[in-house]
This record gives structure tokens, C-alpha cells and sequence, in this order.
């Protein structure tokens, strides 16, 4: 890409401790996590998706997620944010001070009731109290669709399947809303589909997009983002992660991959590389095999 028209400055959200460590085998101990997020502060991620606040028994790499909030020490600037399912998630997580959560839900029903044993409609219903005490509390909140361009399940998803659920996550009070390609398979075209219609009602800086890289197009669907307009984007280091309900996901497009693609674009993120090399590192003591994998696409 020889760059854009004018110079952009782009977020990059890490979700390695979180959605990049939910899928891994190997246990990592609690304090190699504390360590990481750590290390994700100090290369300067204004944004780092950090634990999910879920049923230990359903996500057991996660089942530390309090100690790890308890422990971590927080950068001035930077938000630390959690994946909150229900009320009792939430009380979980004000109990470890958060405030800032994330709410997850699909833009397909067979996802939905593969992912979280509910319907879509029925994951709006236990948002509602969630989100309500958020915005009584201050909290800030992201939403997540997953599915929204494909699903393992039923195949292609629409545009038009994805618009509502993006709209009821903004009137929940959601700040931002990320359009998860969770299982790799999307097209540039296809995002470029997708965009034509979200931004029909929704702001361009309201979104982010959150790309997996099992075809290898991650990078040209950034490209893709850039040129609509899109300043925010996951990233996972090392191409970590994967979502363990959903078949074909291998992995999350890793963060190098999203530093070199902005850079190319002549984009700025505020992203200090050594830092992110020590912090990669530093998580490969206890999954050596980070140290092998591939950090860029």
C-alpha cells in the first residue's frame, strides 16, 4: 500500500492476555500474565483486552481473572479492558476495581448458541442490567460481533444480519463496536460490503475491526478499513489465540502484522516495537512455541 491521502493516527487494541491466551493448552501462570500486560503498558497499547470475567469452568485459562486485575499494575492512559457476559461477571469484575468492559454477542444464531447456549436475542436480555449499571457507573463499554462476515455454522453472513446487531449494542450505551471476522474467512470485498452498509447510520470512529488470518488476507482487509475510514484495530501478539467455539479459527492477525500494514500506510500508533518484542518474550517463557510462530503476515 503506498499510503493514504492524509496521514491517520490509528489504535491498536492488544487482546493477546485475553482472547489470544483463552485458546492456548498450556496454563500460564498467573504471574507470567501480570508480567505481560505490564510489558503491553510499557510498549504504549492505549487499549489491552485483559481477562474475561465468564465461568472459570467454561474458559479455564482464564479462571484467574481477579488476581490478575488485583495485580497488574495500571499505566496513567492506558484502559484495561474485560470481557463481561452477565451481572454476576460484572459484579466480579467491580470487585477488582475494572472500568472498562466488554460485551460479546454474534451476528449469527448458530454461533450464538454454540458460543453461549443462548440466542441472540436472548444475550441482549443479559446485557440489559449489565449495561444499565455500567452507565451508572461510569464504566466505559465496547461491544464485539462476532460472526460478521462469517460463521462456522451457517455460512456466509449478510450485511443486513450484522447492522441490527450493531445498533443494539450502540443503544445499550456501548462506546465503540469491533466487527469480529472470527474464523478468518473474509474478503476485501466483503469488508468493503459490510462497511458500505454499517456506515450507512453508524460513524466510522465508533467502530473498530477485529480480523483473524486464516486465508491470509488480514492485512489487505486493514487496507481495506484504512480507506473507509476505520482508526481502530485488534491485534494479538505472535498471532495468538482463537475462539475454542469455533471451528477454522486459528488465530488472531498477529499485532506485528497490524504495526507493519499501518506503517506502510503511513499511519502512526504510538506502538514502541522493542517493547513489543520484550513482551513477547516475556509470555514465551511460559508457551515457548510464541517464540517460533510466525510475527508477521
Amino acid at each position: 500500500m503506498s499510503g493514504l491521502r492524509e496521514p491517520c493516527a490509528v489504535t491498536v487494541v492488544e487482546v493477546g492476555p485475553r482472547d489470544g491466551l483463552q485458546n492456548e493448552a498450556a496454563v500460564v501462570p498467573t504471574d507470567i500474565k501480570v508480567a505481560f500486560i505490564n510489558a503491553l503498558s510499557d510498549a504504549g497499547f492505549p487499549v489491552i483486552e485483559c481477562t474475561s470475567f465468564v465461568s472459570p469452568k467454561a474458559v479455564p485459562q482464564l479462571a484467574d481473572a481477579e488476581d490478575v486485575m488485583r495485580q497488574l499494575r495500571r499505566r496513567p492512559g492506558t484502559r484495561y479492558l474485560v470481557l463481561v457476559p452477565n451481572e454476576r461477571g460484572l459484579d466480579r469484575a467491580l470487585a477488582v476495581g475494572c472500568d472498562a468492559i466488554a460485551l460479546f454477542t454474534a451476528a449469527s444464531e448458530a454461533f450464538s448458541e454454540a458460543n453461549v447456549h443462548a440466542s441472540i436475542a436472548e444475550t441482549f436480555t443479559r446485557f440489559q442490567p449489565v449495561a444499565t449499571r455500567a452507565q451508572q457507573l461510569g464504566l466505559w463499554m465496547r461491544g464485539y460481533v462476532s460472526t460478521a462476515f462469517w460463521c462456522p455454522y451457517a455460512g456466509r453472513v449478510l450485511p443486513e444480519q450484522v447492522m441490527p446487531v450493531v445498533l443494539r449494542l450502540f443503544e445499550l450505551g456501548c462506546a465503540e463496536v469491533a466487527l469480529a471476522d472470527t474464523i478468518g474467512r473474509a474478503s476485501p470485498d466483503e469488508v468493503a460490503q459490510l462497511l458500505d452498509v454499517v456506515l450507512r447510520e453508524v460513524p466510522a470512529e465508533r467502530l473498530a475491526l477485529h480480523f483473524h488470518d486464516t486465508n491470509g488476507l488480514a492485512r489487505a482487509n486493514i487496507r481495506v478499513g484504512l480507506t473507509y475510514g476505520i482508526r481502530v484495530f485488534d491485534g494479538s501478539v505472535g498471532g495468538l489465540g482463537g475462539c475454542p467455539f469455533a471451528p477454522g479459527a486459528p488465530g488472531n492477525v498477529a499485532t506485528e502484522a497490524v504495526l507493519d500494514e499501518l506503517d506502510a500506510a503511513g499511519c502512526t500508533h504510538g506502538i514502541d516495537r522493542a517493547a513489543l518484542v520484550r513482551a513477547r518474550t516475556l509470555l514465551a517463557t511460559a508457551l515457548p512455541t510464541v517464540s517460533h510462530r510466525t510475527a508477521s503476515v
